[in-house]
């Protein structure tokens, strides 16, 4: 297969949609972003990327600590609104009509209607240039009951989504299962 040489990019798929929230001078504050994951087992810790400017960073420090709630297909525009918004300028939990809750942490939002929301304690914070590369504790889980299949996490429930960013910016829905995990690869053992 021929290969076409594209220079250093951040393309790697699918890119989670995930809005990251944050109390903002003790007000609640989310913002969109799409660099975003599962850093570390145990303890369970959560990576996400945020620029310099962003106003939720500044809520981030301030209070070092961060949710990180998983929207569902259903919550679409409010998760982009908050990725073209600024925070310094509009009041996005009002916007979007998001219910806030906070958990054990008791100052970091999190959105009621995300069917799954992790509440992080910064752990690390690293200037990678453009980004500030937050590393979090994850501290609590909490996903929605209706999400649950005997008493397991669904993510057909869920409905997460992911941005993609060439040809078209678009968002999209995961798509149908092609295998099941550590057992369709036991099919090249011989």
């Amino acid at each position: 297969m021929k290969k076409t040489l594209m220079g250093p990019t951040t393309l790697i798929y699918p890119m989670p949609t995930l809005l990251i929230g944050a109390n903002v001078d003790d007000k609640p504050n989310v913002m969109a972003a799409a660099w975003g994951g599962i850093a570390n087992d145990i303890p369970p810790m959560i990576s996400v990327a945020i620029r310099h400017r962003r106003h939720t960073l500044k809520g981030i420090r301030q209070n070092m600590t961060f949710s990180v709630n998983v929207p569902s297909a259903d919550l679409v525009a409010e998760t982009d609104y908050c990725g073209v918004a600024s925070g310094l300028k509009a009041d996005k939990i009002k916007a979007c009509q998001f219910e806030v809750f906070y958990g054990k942490l008791n100052n970091a939002p999190l959105i009621e209607q995300c069917p799954l929301n992790l509440e992080c304690k910064v752990v690390h914070m690293l200037d990678l240039g453009t980004h500030t590369l937050v590393i979090g504790r994850i501290e609590e889980t909490y996903i929605s009951e209706d999400c649950l299949t005997g008493g397991k996490p669904d993510v057909d429930k869920i409905r997460p989504f992911a941005y993609t960013p060439t040809l078209t910016t678009q968002y999209r829905i995961l798509g149908k299962a092609i295998g099941e995990a550590f057992r369709i690869g036991k099919t090249l053992e011989k």
